[in-house]
């Protein structure tokens, strides 16, 4: 196994697939109105650092940490291959991506996800490494298929 994790640009080539299949699966489970991803040229914001897990050169996961201001951060667009999941990938780039924040100054790190059964595993995650529930955050309102989860750095 020879895993890397670098801070990469969202838009490039080989990136696309892991672009498609997130996309994909935040619409399986969700209503169009409650999916907060971004797309990929949204994510190339000078705001946001995207963070790439490339095993043996090849993409399988990433993520990325937008600045809210007021010390505040968000993780956006954490996502996994479904093929590479058991790998304790999800872990790896979540501990990454809060580095990343600790590192760049910020005091608070929120998050939204969904309420179903398939981010179960993702809610537990993060819950694991200190994330609590708390009040919608930033532009975000109250939503019945949404999560919202916070944690003091």
């Amino acid at each position: 196994m020879t895993l890397t994790i670098d801070l990469e640009s969202p838009l490039g080539a080989d990136l696309e697939p892991l672009f498609q299949r997130h996309t994909a699966e935040m619409h399986a489970d969700t209503p169009p109105d409650s999916v907060h991803t971004l797309p990929k040229a949204a994510l190339a914001d000078p705001a946001i650092a995207f963070f790439v897990i490339r095993d043996a050169g090849l993409p399988v996961a990433m993520g990325a940490v937008k600045d809210l201001g007021r010390s505040e951060a968000e993780v956006k667009s954490m996502h996994v291959l479904a093929e590479q999941r058991g790998r304790g990938l999800s872990r790896m780039l979540l501990r990454h991506l809060l580095a990343h924040a600790r590192e760049a100054g910020f005091r608070r790190l929120s998050l939204e996800t969904g309420v179903q059964p398939g981010f179960a595993p993702a809610r537990g995650l993060y819950a694991r490494e200190g994330f609590t529930e708390c009040p919608p955050f930033a532009s975000y309102r109250p939503d019945p298929h949404s999560v919202f989860m916070t944690l003091l750095l």
